[in-house]
């Protein structure tokens, strides 16, 4: 049996972290179960890579290269929104070009794939290898903030975001690495619906739509049955203005039902805390409202067990780790229908409602509230439908979906293997 061999550049990767690192992470080790996988990646997280190779089961097919940044170049990448970083990460990214020919010249790689970060902005350089089939994906960030939803935010807020999304417009169509990226790729992965849509139509390419994160199948057990008495919601997250926080407030404020509860679990700088500290007081349900502020993983899982419904009210995302955690818990969902995760809220894992303003979404939200807590016998049964269809978003699933991809446009000796 012939084994593909797959070279990849991913900036983020960690066994002991969330988010883009451990996307990173958990795409390359799933990929590795299949594939023979040479990754270039920045050198953070090294000694917690190596260590952690050492004890996978599939080892032996996994080589890693680090291409280390300075300290400082770090810390502007955990500082989201540091536009200094790009300049950087571009720089990263030549120097794994580099790094990625001399892989090329001792190795027989059938596919060059670029990994991470999923924002298309940086699609890196490693299209420029014509001799060998480029991937790249899964990517995002093509989505727009909806308009709509700025009414009530301050107006350096609406600036930004105004901004943004003009940005994010002429960037996809006309920045020129972008669109080498694109027209230069053998297959695009896109982690939503509508950076699908939006590739296709631009640039008149076919795209593969996969989530950029994934699951555990089937690693908690004894979910509880959604019964009477307190009906107690969760809302996860930072108090950023597109997490939208201040809608699941004034959603709560509209239901009749008292016995709706709301758990709060983030955080923000003071003057976002003390913002919706007092917008709950001003509401009238403080005392209905339990904060816990940053709560460490294990402790959100177990918070996960003990509710009855996850309330996502973000209005600009991709899938989002923590809706597929919520997912895992078989912990039905109350979401917009919008970017990556609402289509997968709509299809089993909960309820969706459609973006459309501020006011008429509190007003949907509110009923969707009251109904589902009266109603619980809907719940339990998309907690059935949940674990069912857990294996579609796991790691192994989307690994071999890859895979698939992969075979595709690789030359004809390894397509049927």
């Amino acid at each position: 049996m012939i084994k593909l061999n797959i070279l990849i550049s991913a900036y983020a990767v960690s066994p002991t972290w969330g988010s883009e690192p451990g996307m990173g992470w958990n795409w390359i080790i799933n990929i590795a179960k299949y594939c023979n996988v040479h990754v270039i990646t920045e050198s953070e997280w090294r000694n917690e890579i190596l260590e952690a190779v050492k004890e996978l089961p599939q080892k032996d097919n996994l080589h890693f290269y680090f291409n280390p940044v300075p300290e400082k170049v770090r810390l502007m990448c955990w500082n989201q929104g540091d536009w200094r970083f790009y300049w950087y990460y571009r720089k990263w990214q030549k120097q794994t070009l580099s790094i990625a020919k001399d892989i090329i010249k001792n190795n027989d790689i059938d596919i060059i794939h670029q990994l991470n970060m999923v924002g298309f902005r940086e699609p890196g350089f490693l299209w420029q290898i014509k001799s060998i089939p480029f991937v790249w994906g899964p990517i995002c960030g093509m989505d727009m903030i909806p308009v709509n939803y700025l009414i009530n935010a301050g107006w350096k807020t609406k600036i930004k975001c105004i901004i943004k999304n003009n940005i994010n417009k002429l960037q996809f169509r006309f920045y020129p690495r972008v669109r080498s990226a694109f027209n230069n790729a053998s297959a695009v992965i896109c982690a939503t619906e509508t950076a699908k849509q939006a590739v296709e139509k631009i640039y008149d390419k076919q795209c593969f739509f996969i989530n950029e994160t994934g699951t555990e199948v089937n690693t908690k057990k004894n979910i509880p049955k959604r019964t009477e008495g307190v009906f107690n919601v969760l809302w996860v997250g930072r108090f950023i203005y597109t997490k939208r926080l201040d809608i699941a407030l004034r959603s709560l404020a509209l239901t009749s039902n008292a016995s709706i509860q709301l758990t709060v679990c983030g955080t923000g700088s003071k003057e976002e805390v003390d913002k919706y500290h007092n917008l709950a007081v001003s509401l009238g349900i403080n005392s209905r409202v339990k904060w816990l502020g940053k709560v460490n993983h294990d402790k959100i899982g177990q918070i996960m067990m003990d509710s009855d419904l996850f309330f996502f009210t973000s209005i600009m995302e991709a899938t989002s780790t923590v809706v597929l955690e919520a997912i895992s818990y078989q912990l039905p969902i109350l979401a917009f229908n919008t970017c990556g995760f609402g289509p997968l809220v709509k299809k089993f894992a909960g309820i969706t409602i459609e973006l459309s303003n501020e006011n008429q979404s509190i007003r949907e939200f509110a009923e969707k509230l009251d109904y589902l807590s009266e109603n619980r016998n809907i719940l339990n049964q998309i907690s059935e439908n949940e674990e069912n269809n857990s294996y579609m978003l796991s790691w192994d699933y989307k690994a071999k979906t890859m895979l698939s991809i992969y075979k595709t446009i690789s030359n004809p000796d390894v397509r049927n293997t």
